[in-house]
């Protein structure tokens, strides 16, 4: 039977040494404290664990130190924390150090530095100027006061303007303002260093310090050096991870530019330049970063350089952890390794208890540089032991816990404890004792389960980033475990990156995350049993301004505004709050009318600013837990003030005098000119102008008058913001008369007719008279011959010189005298007497026919003698006679082109193919245009067809389409037939396969029966029109032919369509879409549009079996070639507005039975938009009274006649007859077109050979596209191209009127022909009389 199992020698060693324990330091305040004006105390933290509870000491640089009397020593249950109050923190600057004593060993902490900064000042002195010469250099030292960082320097003027710099003048790291060479405007009076520290809010400014810069007129070029550093090489000792900042200023003139290199190897990626190229920065430096860099300062005038060795060094640091504590037992060797690295290697010091612990080998107690041994260790080797790294850098500090204790022995059958082979041992409870005079040597301990003291559910707030630390206060003996395990996660423990224990049991969270949020429960246990506690930890997101204020210069009288938002968690809403201080001072916000202040939203608005709210403004947001805050400057801007003391000194003229004066102040905006103004009491007294301006940075002007004057001088800034106000007035100044300064200039010399010379100039003011008396000598002479000057005194300031010959060179000049004498000697102008016209011709014109638009035309310039004149250029002339397709018809086309400059050719474009062309040339010069050379006649030869303006399909069959076009609107030549390309499409890949060509012979031919086809394909083609020379670009359709179902028809439907296909041609098949074996929509007849700038409106008739149906419109612009497809229509509305189109633009127009781009149009057709303006470009000839009456005699004369015959015919019955049943209800007008289509009117089918189809003119006429007007139930339908267009009717005797209407006769002949019966003769209806009568009615609403 083992009786030890419940008395085991852990038990045994745990109850010995419970109460007892070595002092552990648990938290204290570590690196150094900066004691700021503002803060009322200053707390320096040391607290300890041990048992018996540690006693405290403090050590102050080295020495044993007291708090005084007067500080306030806080009652906490260490007593280890102690308070400083503001007014005593000077006395107490120094390096701190803790140590917590008790009898087993002293703990000490690493040294606090307190620092009690003064308030930064410069010293008060007196500083001579600096005086150099224009491309010296200039070095203005700052020496900024120490104070707490950061610290910004700043070089400004005495009224806060900043100090402009860039390449040639920079501020150092140092705070030094450095002049690589001086110019003339670098001189000023108050250079100031402005030293600011944010945190203690204070800004300090230096003695203003003067430069004087004297003037020279060339400053000579200067070898560059370096201003900073000195020397050819320097040494830069850095800490990794810090920021390394290389600089080198240069000096030189011109000024160099700055190069860096880095000896052997590449700079960083990480490398910067700032100021200027002269500042080299590398963040977060490496070992790697170590070597030599060089700067290499260049200009024109030579180079220099200088070299950095940087050196990369470390402070201590622990290898892997620091050295930990042990527990041993007697007897046994102890090894303490220290084991740390940095550059230079850092020096090691061992204390124990805080006293230097020396190597005593004597005593097996050695110190083995990084490693102490405790050979052979007793119970009094039992401390805390210190281990310190340094090097100049910093150090590391590590407390070593060494226990070293008693073993004890159990005799496992007896049960009995005892220690060595000695007989002093006891046995379990109610066992005798042994030896009982050695009973005093033992005691017993009272063990208890762990007792928590912290309360239940205790909460905890922290924001993001932040720092917490969580109680977990245990009373037990034996001394607990404590571990901290997290809800609803796995049972280990949340130790981990940044999750701590400490050894008094509270868990410590750094940089706290959102997801370290929850319940946190601490588990203490020992061999008595165990307890828990739950904390609650809410992490909440940090306050943080995302939006600083930023530094602004502000216009006073104006609106500051000065915006800082934040962010905060939104359950500390309650405590959220943004304040604002201005210069450390809080701002008073009020919302009284009168306050100058008001927040909103976050930002501050500063109304009517004036110079006292010029300052240091600081944003603070915060909340119960943390708070953020940002600094921005406010400059305040303003006019400058007047200047003063202006004063007026004679030099050695009469005429010119020194102004001086003092400036006043430029408020925070640096003075850029000052402007001298004159007022004079004879010419405009009281009018103030300007006289001259003068740089900002200078105060004297000397300034040249004009003499017989009486003047008075003030003087005015300006800057940025805008001009000052004025100074006082000097005193009069009055100028004696002398002669006058200068002579008249801008001479002109004009010919405004053949045989006189107009000479005019610029007069002087009258302020440039300098005295009374003016007047003008002007001198004249022919140049290039031996000619005496004429001369004629003048006071005004033009002259005539008449009876010269015409065009001939002369030499001029003007002088002006007064009562006091003669102006300068005159400049001689040379100018020429007056133009005429060119008295010749160019000769030798020829021209050379480039291809069927374009003519290059020469000929042989005019000799000089006969252009009377400036030459200008030549114009050309053409007129195109006659077309070779139509000689029997004469044209009179007209154009012309001005070609600038001494010409011998030029290139003619856009001229028509297949033409007769005469041609002229004159030269032309100012005056006017000279004759006409000899006419040239030309010929332009054949070219290609234009494109064929549609081409559709209709009587699709299985095996069959029949192919309608419409003749080219221009031939370009002799129309030979036509090319007809057609290709099988692979529905699939969309490839053409199957490609036939097929030549069609004859030019009047417009349709084409295409047989041998695949049923139910889709089919593309291309049809071009041809001449002699070529085929013309292409016009493309694509159809499918149907299939054998779509022939499958009921004997009730194929009746009714069989016998409608025998009463309509080919054509009017097209239009007849069969869907579910019935006619969807027939034929529309009458289709017309009305097309303007802007819109088209088509319209079209409907039978009455044709209403309610329903189509759509669309349309293309022929650019960019993308449709636009309308509603649904209903036919019974008759007509459809197409808005929103492009003045001068070509669109199709289609109507479909049904919302698809394919073949089921019922109509297609191109229409062209009106220009805007057009009709305004004519000729005002209508306007003209004589034109105006005649037109009004015609117009009536015609109504008269017109109306005569029409009630000739109707009294002879003419239109009788009974209309169709299905047209009885339309428009009478209709009802006698329809009349007269059925029953054509004999003795007008002669006057065209054309099937007339209805009215048109320049804003409404027929489409050309499938329009259907049948003469009766047999007849053949007209073409599908409208033989009604103007471009049928361009090569025929018809005329246009003023608007563009067409008025002539509709008789000429069409090539075009007709689709099924070309040579077929049409009678024109009456309804083309009412055609005329309609054109001439719109001439006479026209005209008036």
């Amino acid at each position: 039977m083992n009786l030890c199992s419940s008395y085991g020698t852990g038990i045994l060693a745990q109850t010995l040494h419970a109460v007892e324990q070595v002092p552990t330091i648990i938290t204290h305040t570590s690196g150094s404290i900066i004691a700021l004006p503002f803060d009322n105390t200053v707390t320096i933290r040391c607290e300890a664990r041990g048992n018996p509870p540690p006693e405290y000491r403090w050590t102050k640089d080295g020495q044993d130190f007291v708090p005084p009397q007067l500080t306030e020593i806080k009652a906490n249950h260490t007593y280890g924390t102690f308070v400083l109050h503001n007014k005593q923190l000077v006395q107490f600057q120094g390096k701190y150090r803790c140590y917590a004593s008790n009898k087993l060993g002293t703990a000490m902490t690493e040294e606090t530095e307190l620092i009690v900064p003064n308030v930064p000042k410069f010293p008060k002195e007196t500083i001579d100027p600096i005086v150099v010469e224009e491309g010296e250099p200039i070095i203005l030292k700052c020496n900024p006061p120490e104070g707490v960082a950061p610290r910004q320097i700043y070089w400004m003027s005495i009224d806060l303007q900043h100090i402009e710099q860039d390449e040639r003048v920079t501020m150092g790291i140092d705070g030094n303002l450095y002049f690589s060479n001086a110019l003339q405007k670098d001189s000023r009076l108050d250079y100031c260093c402005y030293a600011a520290f944010s945190r203690i809010r204070t800004i300090v400014q230096k003695t203003p310090m003067a430069v004087v810069v004297k003037s020279s007129e060339a400053p000579p070029n200067r070898i560059p050096s370096l201003l900073l550093p000195s020397g050819v090489q320097t040494e830069i000792v850095i800490i990794k991870g810090e920021e390394l900042q290389l600089e080198c200023i240069p000096e030189g003139f011109p000024t160099p530019k700055m190069e860096w290199k880095k000896m052997g190897d590449k700079l960083s990626t990480r490398t910067q330049f700032t100021n200027f190229g002269k500042l080299l920065t590398i963040s977060a430096i490496e070992e790697s970063d170590e070597g030599r860099y060089m700067c290499i300062a260049k200009s024109s005038a030579g180079e220099a350089v200088h070299y950095f060795d940087v050196i990369v060094e470390e402070p201590p640091k622990w290898q892997t952890e620091p050295p930990q504590s042990q527990l041993t037992v007697i007897g046994s060797d102890v090894h303490i390794k220290c084991a740390v690295s940095g550059k230079p290697l850092p020096e090691i010091t061992w204390m124990r208890n805080g006293e230097v612990f020396q190597d005593d080998p004597l005593n097996n107690r050695r110190v083995l540089d990084d490693t102490v041994v405790l050979h052979n260790a007793m119970p009094e080797d039992s401390a805390v032991y210190q281990c310190e790294a340094s090097n100049r850098h910093g150090s590391i500090l590590a407390n070593i816990n060494i226990m070293v204790m008693s073993e004890y022995y159990c005799h496992r059958s007896q049960g009995v404890w005892f220690q060595s082979e000695d007989d002093i041992a006891f046995s379990k409870p109610g066992f005798s004792y042994h030896d009982r005079a050695n009973l005093s040597s033992f005691y017993f301990v009272l063990d208890i389960a762990p007792l928590i003291l912290t309360k239940q559910y205790q909460e905890y707030a922290v924001t993001l980033g932040g720092d917490i630390v969580m109680n977990c206060s245990v009373f037990s003996s034996p001394p607990p475990t404590i571990s901290w395990t997290k809800e609803d996660e796995t049972p280990e423990t949340v130790e981990g990156t940044h999750v701590f224990s400490l050894q008094n049991g509270s868990l410590q969270i750094t940089r706290a995350e959102k997801a370290d949020s929850g319940k946190y429960v601490c588990v203490a246990f020992n061999t008595e049993g165990k307890s828990a506690v739950t904390a609650v930890l809410d992490v909440k997101d940090s306050t943080k301004i995302i939006v600083p204020p930023q530094d602004i210069q502000i216009t006073s009288g104006t609106t500051a505004q000065l915006m800082c938002q934040a962010e905060y968690d939104k359950s500390l809403q309650d405590t959220f709050e943004v304040l604002w201080r201005k210069d450390g001072d809080e701002i008073p916000l009020s919302h009284e009318e009168n306050s100058r202040y008001f927040v909103d939203d976050g930002m501050l608005q500063i109304m009517n600013v004036n110079l006292s709210d010029q300052g240091l403004y600081t944003c603070i947001a915060r909340t119960n837990l943390d708070e953020d805050n940002a600094t921005a400057l406010l400059t305040v801007l303003d006019v400058p003030d007047a200047p003063n003391n202006v004063e007026i000194s004679e030099l050695s003229s009469l005429r010119k005098v020194h102004l001086s004066w003092v400036p006043g102040r430029d408020h925070n905006s640096y003075v850029t000119e000052f402007v001298v103004e004159y007022e004079e009491s004879q010419w405009e007294p009281g009018r103030w102008k300007e006289l001259q301006k003068v740089p900002g940075n200078q105060a004297t002007a000397e300034l040249e008058l004009h003499g017989h004057l009486n003047y008075q001088f003030r003087v005015y800034a300006v800057n940025a913001v805008g001009p000052g106000p004025p100074s006082e007035p000097t005193e009069r100044y009055k100028t004696a008369p002398t002669a006058p300064d200068r002579n008249p200039e801008n001479i002109k010399i004009q010919g405004h007719l053949p045989h006189q010379m107009d000479i005019s100039w610029e007069p002087l003011l009258p302020i440039e008279h300098n005295g009374p008396g003016l007047e003008y000598k002007v001198s004249y002479r022919k140049l290039g011959v031996e000619d005496n000057w004429r001369e004629h005194m003048v006071k005004r300031h033009s002259f005539v010189v008449r009876n010269t010959s015409t065009f001939i060179p002369y030499e001029i000049k003007i002088q002006s005298r007064n009562s006091d004498g003669w102006g300068p000697e005159p400049k001689i102008v040379t100018g020429y007497s007056g133009e005429d016209v060119p008295s010749a011709a160019p000769q030798d014109v020829a021209v050379e026919v480039i291809n069927t638009t374009v003519l290059r035309v020469s000929w042989t310039p005019v000799p000089p003698a006969t252009l009377r004149g400036h030459l200008k250029g030549y114009n050309v002339h053409w007129l195109r006679k006659q077309s070779l397709l139509n000689p029997n018809k004469s044209l009179d086309e007209r154009h012309s082109l001005s070609f600038p400059g001494k010409r011998s050719h030029a290139i003619l474009p856009g001229l028509e193919p297949f033409s007769e062309y005469r041609l002229t040339v004159n030269v032309f010069n100012k005056k006017g245009n000279g004759p006409n050379s000899d006419p040239v006649t030309f010929y332009t030869p054949e070219g290609v067809p234009e494109q064929v303006p549609i081409l559709t399909t209709s009587n699709v069959q299985k095996d069959s389409i029949l192919l309608v076009w419409g003749p080219p609107p221009e031939s370009n030549g002799i129309l030979t037939g036509y090319l007809l390309q057609y290709s099988l499409i692979n529905e699939t890949t969309l490839d053409l396969v199957d490609s036939q060509k097929m030549n069609i012979t004859g030019a009047d031919t417009t349709q084409w029966q295409l047989q041998g086809l695949k049923e139910g394909n889709l089919y593309r083609f291309h049809l071009s029109a041809c001449t002699r020379v070529g085929c013309g670009p292409p016009q493309a359709q694509e159809s499918r032919t149907i299939t054998q179902a779509h022939l499958s028809l009921t004997p009730a439907v194929a009746s009714v369509q069989s016998s409608m296909y025998h009463r309509l041609q080919p054509m009017q098949l097209a239009n007849i879409e069969v869907v579910a074996d019935k006619v969807v929509v027939p034929a529309l007849l009458n289709i017309s549009s009305y097309v303007s700038d802007t819109f088209a409106n088509i319209s079209w008739t409907a039978t009455e079996e044709q209403q309610d149906l329903q189509l759509y419109v669309a349309y293309m612009n022929k650019r960019d070639g993308n449709w636009w497809i309308s509603e649904a229509v209903n036919t019974s509305q008759s007509y459809h507005v197409i808005d929103g189109l492009k003045p001068g633009t070509v669109y199709t127009v289609r109507l479909m039975a049904k919302r698809l781009l394919d073949n089921a149009s019922v109509f297609e057709d191109v229409i062209q938009t009106q220009v805007k303006g057009v009709a305004g470009q004519q000729s005002n000839f209508s306007t003209q009274g004589w034109f105006i009456g005649t037109m009004c005699a015609v117009v009536l004369l015609t109504l008269v006649v017109l109306m005569a015959c029409f009630m000739q015919r109707n009294i002879g019955g003419k239109y009788a007859g009974t209309p169709p049943p299905q047209r009885q209800d339309m428009f009478s007008m209709d009802k006698v077109k329809e009349k007269e289509d059925l029953h054509p009117d004999v003795e007008s089918q002669g006057m065209n050979d054309e099937t007339f189809c209805e009215y048109s003119d320049s804003e409404k006429k027929p489409l050309k596209g499938r329009s259907l007007c049948s003469l009766n139930d047999d007849d053949a339908v007209g073409d599908s191209i409208s033989r009604d267009s103007m471009v049928d009717y361009a090569d025929g005797e018809g005329e246009f009127s003023e608007d563009g209407s067409f008025i002539g006769e509709y008789s000429g002949h069409n090539h075009g022909g007709s689709v099924s019966e070309p040579s077929r003769p049409s009678p024109v209806t009456a309804y083309s009389r009412a055609l005329a009568e309609k054109v001439y009615f719109k001439t006479f609403q026209d005209t008036f």
